[in-house]
């Protein structure tokens, strides 16, 4: 298993095409959610994901910078592939994504809007709920905010 991070710039023509199938296939096939997954808002994210043995993504995020989706840095399109779930890949590569907005980044809060299903993993991570329940594509979600220490 190994974790790549890089720029949108910095991505081959193959690593886009996985990314978005991935992306595809679990928030549009999976989740049953038609909608326009490239947003443009790639182009300003640290793309973050662990590959396995056979070059396929096992669970990936995007780091979105200051004033794309926030006025905070923000963390979205947090997904781990079917094979794969239930085996922590999705909190290690958060505790990652976290880690290089502290350390390489050098801010001190994160904002996220989260599957509202999964704000107790969240939680766990150190997020606090900042906001109502609120409908995206028809999901129920909630904005969460991470100070980091």
């Amino acid at each position: 298993m190994k974790i790549i991070k890089k720029k949108f710039d910095e991505l081959t023509g193959k690593e886009i095409y996985k990314i978005g199938k991935i992306r595809g296939e679990v928030f549009v096939v999976e989740q049953n959610c038609p909608y326009l997954d490239f947003d443009d808002k790639d182009y300003n994210s640290i793309h973050l994901y662990y590959l396995d043995d056979n070059d396929e993504i096992v669970s990936y995020c995007r780091i979105l910078g200051k004033g794309v989706s926030y006025p905070e840095i923000s963390i979205g399109r947090v997904l781990t592939n079917k094979n794969y779930r239930g085996k922590g890949y999705s909190r290690k590569l958060l505790e990652e994504a976290i880690k290089i907005v502290k350390e390489e980044i050098k801010e001190e809060s994160i904002r996220i809007s989260a599957q509202n299903y999964l704000k107790e993993f969240y939680k766990s991570l150190g997020f606090v709920e900042i906001s109502d329940i609120y409908l995206e594509d028809n999901i129920p979600h909630i904005e969460m905010k991470l100070e980091i220490i």
